[in-house]
């Protein structure tokens, strides 16, 4: 981009050649500081207490002394990072890594986390701090089928304004991927366990390059270096140094680095339970453990020369690296007296007048959130239009290239259709083909809500990219409801016609082209309920295996409670309201009054009103007799042919005469839309994406 304020420049040694974007003039200035960050937890226990949710305290922080119930994850944590170098944070698992970048990130709520974080001297939190920074989780969340240029693509959708054109966009795209080293892997899918892709090493730095497409000013990352070789770790960081020095600030968590990863890293911050060990260059390591009384050996990586001396420390005793973290504490006061005369003076600029300039140079925040015209952007990139539309192009680009699931998807309900229309085949107007009509429309109408539940996965594997993209603002959570039900609605219209054209005429079912278009559309509006239902479940339900125990355990309430086991006016008055809401009553109702509509259509003729009781089985000769006395009781003219049940009487023995069939439709499609928005409230309210 020609007002970026970087140039491509060659650089390395006789081994490999690096490119890196740096700043053709000197970068603006940033000073990120955290001062005494103290945050506390409540331990999990055992047994029913230990189910209870945990409360994060910073009351007792700052004591030496914590309840037995608390735990301490940061004690007094303080150092500062600045544009243009590294700043590592390590230690052993459980030192607190994740947490302190957590917290720098504004992923720990505010009255949960004691102490200061500032940028340039000022606050740093809320919408200007999701505006300038980006966080890369530890795992690779992406979408296993779209290649890397098409995830780059995608995220410049979200991240990038509108104002940029088409090919604006592209050509960031472009220089990212080279700034990434994916250039030979641009066209290749990301893969996954069934599809083969890019690399372990790829993936993470396609994972970053998701998050740095706007070219934040913060960028915080939790071991970007986990799970990779020693090549593609080192090359991981490379990507990241030069991000550093394009005038970001880099913040990370990393747990061993090797020696030439530590020789890139610009600043060190070594925590042991919380408290700091250790904070300065990789180059003080030595000086600093020499007089500490353990000096690094000259040929041990001084890392992790470091970390295990702070696992023996550990292991020594409870407290045993509080004599390491109290050295260190003087160890920072002598070296902060020797070192205040050559420290840089405080920038002049303001945070909002410094933001501004790394706009003014082509930095591709999405806004500071506050301030004045020339820093205030609007929270989001781009209209809800916009953002609708990008996630279902990605959403469709990502499926269609697994046509294997709509393909299973399908199978299952022209299986389903194939066994119920065989066993149904051609009912006839009779009592039992009356009976065997019931027990279809209820076996077909909650089978429509059983196959809805392979819905479930897909926001549970989806929903820790949703957490990431929204955390940073890229689009709406309304935008991603309405998406979710765009996307999913034109394959339950081929799923619904595939089983009305399999079961409809092969069973027999009477009413011509009008009631097959309304049996389609009673089994669409039945799939989208159940659709939005497992939709919203899948929100509320982190795991997958317990959400297909609640969806199967619920939807076998409903069917219960539908009217086919037991009628409408035979359910006790205090199961009632559950009648009402069963999601299977109403579509049932709906096909069976679609069916018996018709009051001239007969299902019981003369002696046929006997079937299923004791007169049934007498000769033909006496069930005569029986029905002249009872039309000469009645003072009717009963004979072999006489109708006795019609549609309509099918219809008030079943009780379903309360709703008509067209309300009974608009009932089963308001469902859709009524779980759906519960579930844009879940999202609302319960993906903080935050520590409490």
């Amino acid at each position: 981009m020609s007002n970026s304020g970087h140039i491509v420049v060659d650089f390395g040694g006789a081994d490999h050649e690096d490119r890196e974007l740096l700043p053709a003039t000197p970068p603006v200035p940033y000073l990120l500081s955290f001062t005494d960050l103290s945050y506390s937890v409540r331990k999990r226990q055992d047994g029913l207490r230990g189910c209870l949710p945990s409360r994060a305290s910073n009351r007792l922080a700052s004591t030496d002394t914590l309840p037995a119930n608390m735990k301490r994850l940061l004690d007094g944590v303080s150092g500062e990072a600045r544009e243009g170098e590294l700043f590592a944070v390590m230690g052993a698992s459980g030192s607190g890594k994740s947490t302190l970048v957590d917290a720098l990130a504004g992923r720990v709520a505010r009255g949960s986390l004691g102490g200061a974080v500032t940028l340039n001297g000022e606050p740093l939190h809320g919408r200007r701090l999701r505006a300038i920074s980006a966080y890369v989780m530890q795992d690779d969340l992406l979408y296993p089928m779209l290649t890397v240029r098409e995830t780059l693509l995608f995220a410049a959708e979200f991240r990038l304004s509108r104002a940029l054109s088409p090919a604006a966009k592209r050509e960031r795209v472009d220089r990212l991927i080279h700034q990434l080293g994916l250039t030979n892997a641009a066209d290749t899918v990301i893969g996954d366990e069934g599809h083969r892709g890019v690399s372990g090493g790829e993936r993470r730095r396609v994972s970053i390059g998701t998050d740095i497409i706007h070219d934040p000013i913060l960028l915080f990352l939790d071991e970007p270096t986990s799970g990779l070789d020693s090549a593609s770790a080192f090359m991981v960081v490379q990507v990241l140094r030069t991000i550093a020095r394009s005038g970001s600030v880099v913040v990370m968590t990393i747990h061993q680095p090797s020696s030439r990863i530590l020789g890139i890293l610009g600043r060190l911050l070594l925590l042991s339970r919380g408290r700091t060990v250790y904070a300065g260059t990789p180059a003080g390591l030595k000086p600093f453990f020499s007089e500490y009384g353990t000096p690094i050996p000259d040929n041990e990586n001084p890392a992790e020369f470091a970390l295990d001396t702070i696992r023996e420390l550990e292991g020594s005793k409870p407290d045993g690296s509080k004599p390491l973290a109290v050295f260190n504490a003087g160890w920072q006061a002598t070296q902060k007296l020797i070192t205040d005369g050559n420290k840089p003076p405080p920038s002049p600029l303001t945070l909002e007048m410094a933001i501004a300039e790394s706009v003014s140079r082509g930095k591709l925040v999405a806004g500071s959130g506050t301030g004045t015209a020339a820093t205030s952007v609007p929270t989001y990139a781009n209209p809800l239009a916009v953002e609708v539309c990008v996630l279902i192009k990605r959403a469709f680009t990502n499926t269609r290239r697994m046509p294997e699931l709509f393909g299973l998807r399908l199978g299952t309900i022209m299986v389903t259709g194939v066994i119920l229309a065989t066993i149904f085949l051609r009912l006839d107007d009779t009592p039992k083909g009356v009976q065997e009509r019931l027990g279809f429309f209820a076996m077909g109408m909650s089978t429509m809500f059983y196959v809805c539940a392979d819905a479930l996965p897909v926001f549970v594997q989806e929903r820790h990219i949703y957490l990431r993209e929204t955390a940073h603002n890229a689009y709406r959570r309304i935008s991603y409801v309405l998406a979710n039900a765009v996307v999913s609605f034109p394959p339950l219209v081929v799923l619904a016609l595939a089983f009305a054209a399999t079961t409809f005429f092969a069973v027999g079912l009477s009413g011509g082209a009008s009631s097959f278009l309304f049996f389609s559309l009673i089994i669409l509006a039945s799939l989208w309920a159940g659709s939005g239902f497992v939709t919203f479940l899948s929100a509320v339900v982190p795991h997958v295996m317990l959400g297909y125990t609640v969806v199967v355990a619920i939807l076998a309430y409903f069917l219960l409670f539908s009217g086919f086991f037991i009628n409408r006016d035979r359910i006790p008055d205090y199961w009632i309201w559950f009648h009402y809401m069963s999601l299977v009553k109403y579509p049932y109702q709906a096909v069976l009054q679609n069916e018996f509509s018709d009051a001239s259509r007969c299902f019981a003729r003369g002696v046929e009103m006997f079937d299923g009781t004791p007169v049934g089985g007498m000769p033909e000769a006496i069930k005569m007799k029986v029905l002249k006395a009872i039309g000469d009781t009645l003072g009717a003219n009963m004979t072999a042919t006489t109708c006795v049940v019609t549609g309509a009487d099918v219809l008030k023995q079943q009780a379903v005469t309360d709703l008509g069939k067209w309300m009974c439709l608009l009932v089963t499609a308001g469902f859709g839309f009524f779980f759906r928005a519960l579930f844009y409230v879940v999202l609302l309210v319960g993906s903080k994406n935050k520590r409490k």
